[in-house]
C-alpha cells in the first residue's frame, strides 16, 4: 500500500510540474485546461495567491514532519519560485530593480538559509 501511494504521489509531482511547464510554454492551452478564459487577470492573480499560500504552508509542514535539516532542503527547492518570478518580471516589461530587490533577494535569502539549515 505504501509503495502504491508513493508511486501515485510521485506521478502527481511529475504531472503538476508538467502542468506548470505548460503554463509557461502554452499559456492559452493551459488556461483553457485550467477552466478559465485566457484573458482572465482575476484568474491569474487567484492562481498566484493560492500558489503563494501553498509555498508558505508546505515548507512549514516539512519542518514539522521532518525537522530542520529537511526543511533546509525544502527552502533550497523553494528558491526556484522567486528565481522564476525574477525572470518573469524581466521578460514581461518589469524593471531590473523590481526583479532584483523583490525576487532575487528572496531567492538569495532562501538559498542562504536553506544551505545553513540543510548542512547543519
Amino acid at each position: 500500500m505504501t509503495v502504491a501511494a508513493l508511486v501515485v504521489a510521485l506521478l502527481g509531482c511529475t504531472l503538476i510540474a508538467f502542468i506548470g511547464g505548460r503554463f509557461l510554454l502554452a499559456p492559452k492551452v493551459a488556461m483553457a485546461g485550467f477552466g478559465v478564459p485566457e484573458d482572465s487577470l482575476r484568474a491569474l492573480t487567484s492562481i498566484k495567491g493560492v500558489r503563494d499560500i501553498t509555498s508558505g504552508v508546505v515548507p512549514l509542514v516539512v519542518l514539522a514532519a521532518a525537522g530542520i535539516h529537511v526543511f533546509g532542503w525544502a527552502m533550497l527547492a523553494a528558491a526556484i519560485t522567486p528565481i522564476g518570478d525574477a525572470i518573469i518580471v524581466r521578460t514581461n516589461g518589469g524593471t531590473l530593480r523590481q526583479a532584483l530587490t523583490v525576487h532575487a533577494v528572496t531567492a538569495a535569502l532562501l538559498i542562504a538559509v536553506g544551505l545553513v539549515l540543510a548542512l547543519a
